[in-house]
This record gives C-alpha cells, sequence and structure tokens, in this order.
C-alpha cells in the first residue's frame, strides 16, 4: 500500500498546487505523510457528513474540492464546527486533502467534468491560461451541442443530468432562442459574463448568479443564462477526479480502493415555487 505521501504527491500532479488562487488554500489539511492509504474518498464539500461517511466507509484519505479552512483560524478546537471535522478526522486517522482552483483551470478539469455530465463537446477553455503551451487549461469552457436546442430544452438537459438538489436549474432569457453554443463553468461564475460574450457563445451555464450581474448581462446581449446549485456543478468533478486516481493506483500498482460521495451536501434542502404573477395581481 502506498504512504499518504506518495498519493499526494500523485494529488499534486494532477492539480499543481502552485496553479492554485493566490487567495486560494488548497493541499493537505490533516495527515500523516507515513501513513499507508487503502481506501480514498472524494466529495466537494469537507463537512461534518462527510467526515462521518470516511469513518464509516474506513478511509484512509478525504479529497474534496472546497477548502475547511479558506481563511485563516486560530483554533481548531471542536467547540465549532469546523474545530469537530479536524478533531473527527484525527481521531479516526482520516487525512484531508484540497484541490480548489487548482483543480478548476485543470486539463480535465471541474469544467470538463461538468461538460461531460451535460453531454456536451468541449472546443476550448473559456478563459485560456496564458502559461499553458497547448493552450488546454484555464477558467470554464467553451462548448457545442451535438444538435441544436432551445434555451427551454437545454435548460431541461440540465435538470435531467446534474444532481438532483432544492434549487433545481432557473435560466433567464428567450425560452425558444437557440443554443449551439455553450459556456460551462462549475461554481460560482457571474464575474464570467465578458468572457462569454466576447466568446460568441448562446449560453451560459454556471451557478450562484446575482441579481444586478444577471439583470445587466440581460440588458447587455441575448446571451441565454442557465443557474444551477453550486454543488451540483461542481459534484461531477468528484468522479472525473476519482478515475484519476484510480489510473494513477493502477499505473502504479496500489490497489487502491477509490469511492466518490453521494451525500447531497448543497446547504439549500427545499423550495416553494410561488404563483407565477404580478406583484399585486390576484393568484
Amino acid at each position: 500500500m502506498p504512504r499518504l505521501s506518495e498519493v499526494i504527491a500523485a494529488l499534486d500532479a494532477l492539480w499543481p498546487p502552485e496553479r492554485a488562487e493566490s487567495w486560494d488554500a488548497v493541499g493537505t489539511v490533516c495527515g500523516d505523510p507515513d501513513a499507508e492509504v487503502t481506501r480514498v474518498l472524494f466529495a466537494v464539500d469537507p463537512v461534518q457528513e462527510i467526515a462521518d461517511e470516511a469513518v464509516r466507509l474506513g478511509a484512509d484519505l478525504i479529497v474534496t474540492h472546497h477548502p475547511l479552512y479558506l481563511r485563516g483560524t486560530t483554533t481548531v478546537a471542536a467547540g465549532h464546527f469546523k474545530g469537530r471535522v479536524v478533531h473527527t478526522l484525527i481521531r479516526n486517522d482520516v487525512a484531508l486533502h484540497v484541490a480548489h482552483t487548482n483543480s478548476d483551470t485543470a486539463d480535465p478539469g471541474v469544467s470538463d467534468a461538468l461538460a461531460a455530465a451535460l453531454g456536451l463537446r468541449v472546443v476550448r477553455p473559456l478563459v485560456p491560461d496564458p502559461d499553458d503551451p497547448h493552450g488546454r487549461r484555464g477558467l470554464g469552457r467553451i462548448c457545442e451541442l451535438d444538435h441544436p436546442e432551445t434555451v427551454r430544452e437545454f435548460a431541461a438537459r440540465a435538470a435531467e443530468r446534474l444532481p438532483a438538489t432544492a434549487q433545481g436549474i432557473r435560466f433567464a432569457g428567450d425560452p425558444d432562442a437557440v443554443v449551439r453554443t455553450v459556456a460551462v463553468s462549475g461554481g460560482s461564475g457571474d464575474s464570467l459574463f465578458e468572457a462569454v460574450r466576447a466568446a460568441g457563445a448562446d449560453a451560459f451555464l454556471t451557478a450562484d448568479l446575482r441579481h444586478h450581474p444577471v439583470s445587466e448581462a440581460r440588458e447587455t446581449s441575448p446571451l441565454a443564462l442557465v443557474d444551477a446549485a453550486h454543488w451540483a456543478t461542481e459534484w461531477p468533478w468528484c468522479e472525473q477526479a476519482a478515475g484519476q486516481l484510480e489510473a494513477v493506483s493502477d499505473r502504479e500498482g496500489w490497489n487502491l480502493r477509490v469511492h466518490v460521495s453521494s451525500t447531497v451536501t448543497d446547504p439549500w434542502t427545499s423550495h416553494f415555487s410561488s404563483p407565477f404573477s404580478s406583484p399585486g395581481a390576484p393568484n
């Protein structure tokens, strides 16, 4: 069995930590470098549910997309939920490693996994990495549909193919407009509107779209906007990443058992649809 340090080296080769954004917190949060690793669990969020799942599974390592401590801390006391996660992991000899923005821009990265889940053909990065001589790394992806669809049909495709969440799928734009080219970006993407418009995409699927950026985007162009839950747009990466580590395990003869958590850690738990009528109008 490989040591944790060997597995971490393989993960860092897949998603080099130096490619993370300067504000990010990636890498190993806890774990003994000399400990043996036999079972690995991939998940989006390093929350207590995932820590408990890893313990039940007998995992030696959790790999998450989101950091546990994105901002600095002065304590890991178990009186706070993040401290409880750390205590649970250390008490049960479970390591935690994070690949966040360094996996967003990787080749393949988070948006490649999102495009694959949607059945889209990736053409190029939305925002290319200037340090990539091959032009394949970068933030987001520009994709093509095999056959044109309406905005309504494309939104329905997203609702069918992405993991179910309380939010579901929202869209803004003409429901009957034709979609041939789609930009996708896993996670929060409303800072990328300018790049999406410059790319000439018909629709943009991402998460965490806010009122003012969406309102301004709709006034600026006919670009259709499709808003999914943050967790749902990034969960497909877990399956992709697990497959990448399994390939390394096979090549190295490690015989790792690699799992993907199906626990929904999206923070929203339910939703009610309001009657669709104008303010003040009778229902």
